[in-house]
């Protein structure tokens, strides 16, 4: 098995909380304390929103807080090659327990176009993101794969590139759009939500060093795991 450096295992912090809930108490709080220092210091906030259902209970939080909204701007780690309006969308999820609910204009969130061929939404998508970068946080998830966005392990993808087409997904539906790791790491910070089970063993493997896609994401900032009792590997079931 690949090992990756020492030292990126230093710039990880780990916190590990009571529940799913509290995880997204925890992060919807680090959201919009980030977003208040990004606003002062820089006039905008610059969010990757992670998909899966692990994130719904965040959005869900934050479609309820009080924020300076119409300085944010919205961007999605991967999507799934759907039609818009399908509800396995990342985007359709965060638009309905969220972004749907509060004063964001329309034309801050940027939507990924993954209801057209994958290498057609990854080229319109990469000269937003080049746009963007750096982010201001970067919100991710972890599968029990150990794969994080739609960067999943022993896939390989040109290094140069912002955003990459997946068309072999091991998981449905096989064709996606992701950003990259170098996307994923240029971003201030970056704030993983960890929760179930099931997710135990990719912890466990990071931590002992494997060189899974989540463990890549190297921002110059700290790298941010919050996870539950269940997901943590130093837990009792």
């Amino acid at each position: 098995m690949n090992r990756q450096h020492p030292k990126s295992l230093k710039r990880v912090r780990w916190l590990s909380l009571r529940d799913p809930e509290e995880v997204a108490q925890r992060a919807c709080a680090h959201v919009l304390r980030c977003a208040a220092r990004a606003v002062n210091e820089r006039g905008r906030f610059r969010l990757v929103l992670a998909g899966g259902s692990t994130p719904a209970s965040t959005y869900q939080r934050l479609a309820r807080a009080a924020a300076d909204w119409h300085h944010w701007q919205i961007y999605f780690s991967d999507e799934r090659c759907l039609p818009p309006d399908n509800a396995d969308r990342n985007s359709r999820m965060a638009q309905q327990t969220w972004l749907d609910r509060v004063t964001i204009p329309a034309e801050n969130i940027h939507i990924i176009a993954a209801e057209n061929e994958p290498e057609q939404g990854a080229r319109a998508y990469a000269s937003q993101v080049a746009a963007a970068l750096p982010f201001d946080l970067v919100l991710l998830g972890l599968g029990d794969d150990g794969h994080t966005a739609s960067l999943f392990p022993d896939q390989k993808h040109p290094a140069s590139e912002l955003v990459h087409a997946v068309r072999n997904a091991p998981k449905p539906p096989p064709e996606r759009i992701t950003l990259s790791i170098a996307a994923l790491s240029r971003s201030r910070e970056v704030l993983f939500l960890v929760t179930g089970r099931d997710k135990r063993d990719a912890v466990a493997a990071w931590q002992a060093g494997a060189c899974l896609p989540a463990a890549r994401i190297g921002p110059d900032a700290v790298v941010t795991v919050l996870l539950d009792a269940d997901a943590d590997p130093s837990k009792p079931f």
